[in-house]
């Protein structure tokens, strides 16, 4: 059994970013830039945009980081977006998610310009990813293909169970998977499957995205099976000095002997996130450069 962990991967991501950095600020004389907007005070949602905030810094990435209160506006955050989108500063554009009840996710997310979208969640880019054409990905979905290759663990002709349909993981991870290249044949299951067991038995790859703690046990899994768990939960545990515990969407425990392979929580997939955040960063400096926008 292999433990497939993010962090040689995340750090090979940043060795030849750093570099494409350095050779991009020589050629064009300013650093690839992030905006990232922040609403309101959410713990999790505060410290992700730290750790995004660090890794531009590491990286010699320029960023704008807006702390917003928990009441602004709809209108207020669209048209903080519109000024992003007509900064040429400003190459990429992140709003963190979730947003207060109040705002339209949906309104923010297509208010960014599609050049700008390095989260990858605009319909435009979604559109792009489906029919194959180039563009922004999910950052996710993206860092579990980065794993795939590094640890060179071949989707072609092999069938990848997902499950969970979120448009974040589910659905881009899927369509990834599809294209001509990967060749996978992938079967989406979700909180409505008939007999979800049968399903994720059959999987040579398994994904596991639904959110919900150690859901996926070793009666779930065939052997030799390769395992890649997005969750991340925390569960009380009164042993540790926070209270709790990260755990994944699969048992590890119990599930890990029975595997070919499998991430670990904490320690897999997520490490990977900012890190396709960072490179699809550099991919939109790179086209506004390209395009001779600055």
């Amino acid at each position: 059994m292999r433990v497939l962990k993010g962090k040689p991967v995340a750090e090979q991501t940043y060795s030849q970013l750093k570099l494409q950095c350095e050779q991009f600020v020589g050629q064009y004389g300013y650093e690839p830039s992030l905006a990232v907007v922040l609403v309101g005070d959410d713990l999790a949602s505060t410290s992700y945009v730290q750790s995004k905030t660090k890794a531009c810094e590491e990286l010699g990435f320029s960023h704008r980081d807006f702390h917003l209160p928990e009441h602004v506006s709809e209108q207020e955050l669209v048209q903080l977006i519109t000024n992003l989108n007509e900064d040429r500063r400003v190459h990429g554009i992140l709003v963190q998610l979730p947003l207060p009840p109040h705002i339209d996710e949906e309104a923010v997310i297509e208010a960014i310009a599609v050049e700008k979208d390095v989260d990858g969640f605009h319909p435009q880019s979604v559109g792009n990813l489906l029919i194959g054409r180039p563009g922004f990905v999910s950052c996710t979905p993206l860092g579990i293909l980065k794993m795939l290759d590094y640890y060179q663990i071949e989707t072609a002709g092999r069938h990848v169970v997902i499950v969970g349909r979120s448009n974040i993981v589910g659905k881009p991870m899927a369509s990834l998977l599809i294209q001509k290249g990967r060749d996978a044949t992938v079967t989406i299951c979700h909180s409505k499957t008939s007999d979800l067991a049968f399903h994720t038995r059959q999987a040579d790859i398994l994904i596991a995205a639904i959110g919900r703690p150690n859901f996926i046990t070793e009666s779930m899994v065939k052997d030799g099976c390769i395992v890649i768990d997005v969750g991340i939960n925390r569960v009380e545990d009164s042993s540790r000095a926070r209270g709790y515990r990260l755990v994944g969407d699969v048992d590890y425990e119990r599930v890990a002997p029975k595997s070919q392979a499998i991430t670990p929580v904490p320690g897999g997939v997520g490490v990977m996130t900012i890190a396709m955040l960072m490179n699809n960063t550099m991919a939109a400096a790179l086209l506004h450069a390209e395009k001779g926008v600055r």
